[in-house]
């Protein structure tokens, strides 16, 4: 396998790739994970920038929500919003159709090992389903 590239353009295409992934995936809390830690971290080493706060798509339970919407090279993200971006960031209203991040074509395993390296997560381990067991038929009134 190649050698991981960090840079700022590929970490945001692992972070689109990774998110398109989740969207689908059967288990998808550790590809959110890995996302929004890589936005944190990025946002905190100033290679990437809050620029306000859009109207969530799908809130919850029916009632008006916010998501802050974040630059990350050419690529637009939302994460949940802390109190303190509601006072310092500016509303930009509905989410804007006509916007698409540009196409990335990466492999979803190239996307998690870059961001894995990048955070320091580790991938937590699959655990082995349990194995049915076939049913015990007893006569009426028999005891175990």
């Amino acid at each position: 396998m190649k050698p991981l590239q960090l840079s700022v353009d590929n970490i945001a295409k692992a972070i689109f790739t990774v998110n398109r992934h989740a969207k689908t995936a059967l288990n998808p809390s550790f590809l959110y994970l890995l996302k929004k830690k890589a936005i944190e971290k990025l946002l905190a080493e100033g290679k990437a920038k809050k620029v306000g706060l859009h109207f969530s798509r799908n809130p919850k339970y029916s009632q008006q929500q916010s998501d802050v919407l974040v630059a990350v090279g050419d690529y637009y993200f939302h994460i949940p919003p802390t109190k303190q971006d509601f006072a310092v960031l500016p509303h930009l209203g509905a989410l804007n159709d006509s916007y698409r991040n540009p196409p990335a074509r990466m492999p979803l395993s190239e996307a998690k090992a870059i961001l894995i390296a990048y955070t320091g997560l580790n991938e937590p381990l699959e655990r082995a389903p349990k194995r049915a067991t076939k049913p015990v038929f007893r006569r009426l009134g028999d005891r175990y």
